[in-house]
C-alpha cells in the first residue's frame, strides 16, 4: 500500500516501458517490482511491447496488469520507441525485462530530484545493487559497474564501479543533495554512458530527441547535448536489481555478439556516432590489456581485496570473449548485411 512521504497530487505520473522478447523466465521479478512500488497505483502504467514471444510473456505481462504492444522490428531499442509512442504519463521509466526494483521506495526516490527541481531532465541509478547470491556476471557487473566491459576503458560508464569507488570517470561539475547528485552535462565534455537499466527521463523531454522507430538510450543525452549544449541530470543513490545472464558465460558472449552486429546493422538509425568519441586511445588499452591478461588480473586482485568475491576474476575472461566478438563482429559485418537473428532468442 502507497505510504506517502509528500502528497499524491505532487507526484508525477510515470510509463514504464519494457521491451521483451521470450523474456518469461524474468518478466514476472521485474513487474512485481514495479507494481509493488509504493506510489500511487493510478500514477504508473506498464507498458510491454513485445517483438514476438512464443513463451508465456505476453500471458504474465497481461496478467500483472501491464498493456502489451507488438514491436514488429523487434529489437529493445524498437520496443522502447514503440512504447514511447503510447505513452501518456509525465515520466518514462526504462526498465528491461531483466532488471528488479530492489526497494519498494524505489520510485518515491528516484522521482524526487524531478519535484525538486523542473530543470532536472533525467534521473538514474547510482549503481547495481550487488547481491552475494546473484549469478557470477550479475556480480561481476555490480562490482565492476559495468555490463560491457570495454565501457571501463573508455571512462565512460555510468554505475558505481566499486573497485575505482566513482560512477564515471569523466570530470563533471557535482552537487551532493544526500539523496542524489546533481550532474551538469556540457556539449564541449565527454559524456557517460547514461539512459538505461532503470533510466527515468521527462517525457517531453525524451519525446523530442527521438527522431526515428528506434530508441537508443544512450545517444537520447547526447543528442540533447547537441541541440541545447547543456543538461541538468540527477544521479540518484539507489540501485537496480539487473540479472545479467544469470550465470552463464555463453548467454555473455551471445549478448556482446548481438551487440556489435546490432551497432553496425543499425549505424543509419543512430544521430550519435560513438566511434568519432576519439575511441582509439580506449580501444588500444582495452586490446593490450586484454592480450597481456596482467592488468586485468591485478585490477581483479584489487578488487578481491575491498570485496572478497571470485566474480572480479571473470575479468579477464570477459574481456577475451568481448574481444573476440567485437573483433569478428566487426569483420563479418563488412560481408553480411543483416541483422542479428533473434528467431531462437530468450532472455
Amino acid at each position: 500500500m502507497y505510504n506517502p512521504t509528500m502528497s499524491s497530487k505532487d507526484l508525477p505520473s510515470i510509463s514504464v516501458i519494457t521491451p521483451t522478447l521470450n523474456s518469461a523466465e524474468v518478466l514476472l521479478k521485474c513487474l512485481t517490482s514495479i507494481r509493488d512500488q509504493d506510489y500511487p497505483e493510478d500514477k504508473i502504467e506498464m507498458i510491454v511491447a513485445d517483438a514476438g514471444s512464443k513463451d508465456k510473456t505476453r500471458e504474465i505481462a497481461m496478467k500483472a496488469g501491464a498493456i502489451v504492444i507488438d514491436n514488429p522490428l523487434k529489437t529493445g531499442e524498437a520496443g522502447k520507441a514503440a512504447g514511447l509512442k503510447i505513452a501518456g504519463n509525465d515520466l518514462i521509466a526504462l526498465i528491461d525485462s531483466d532488471n528488479i526494483l530492489p526497494d519498494k521506495d524505489w520510485f518515491q526516490k528516484m522521482v524526487a530530484p524531478f519535484i525538486k527541481d523542473q530543470e532536472t531532465v533525467c534521473c538514474e541509478p547510482w549503481e547495481f545493487t550487488y547481491r552475494r547470491e546473484a549469478g557470477k556476471i550479475e556480480r561481476y557487473s555490480a562490482l565492476f559497474g559495468v555490463n560491457d566491459p570495454f565501457v571501463l576503458f573508455t571512462g565512460k560508464y555510468d554505475k558505481l564501479n566499486r573497485l575505482r569507488g566513482v560512477w564515471t570517470e569523466i570530470k563533471l561539475p557535482q552537487t551532493d543533495h544526500g539523496d542524489w547528485v546533481e550532474v551538469e552535462l556540457r556539449s564541449d565534455s565527454a559524456v557517460p554512458t547514461i539512459g538505461a537499466n532503470g533510466t527515468i527521463f521527462r517525457s517531453d523531454f525524451l519525446k523530442n530527441q527521438i527522431e526515428t522507430d528506434y530508441l537508443f538510450d544512450i545517444d537520447v543525452v547526447m543528442t540533447a547535448l547537441n541541440k541545447l549544449g547543456s543538461l541538468k541530470i540527477a544521479k540518484v543513490k539507489v540501485g537496480i536489481i539487473h540479472t545479467y545472464c544469470e550465470g552463464s558465460i555463453l548467454k555473455f558472449a551471445r549478448k556482446q555478439k548481438r551487440r556489435v552486429l546490432d551497432y553496425e546493422f543499425h549505424r543509419k538509425e543512430r544521430i550519435v556516432e560513438w566511434e568519432s568519441q576519439d575511441m582509439s586511445t580506449p580501444l588500444i588499452k582495452f586490446v593490450v590489456s586484454t592480450i597481456t591478461v596482467v592488468p586485468l588480473l591485478l585490477d581483479s586482485v584489487r578488487g578481491y581485496r575491498k570485496i572478497p568475491d571470485f566474480a572480479w576474476f571473470l575479468h579477464p575472461i570477459l574481456c577475451w570473449i568481448t574481444l573476440w566478438e567485437y573483433g569478428t563482429g566487426k569483420v563479418s559485418s563488412l560481408f553480411v548485411k543483416s541483422e542479428f537473428d533473434r528467431s531462437n532468442w530468450k532472455q
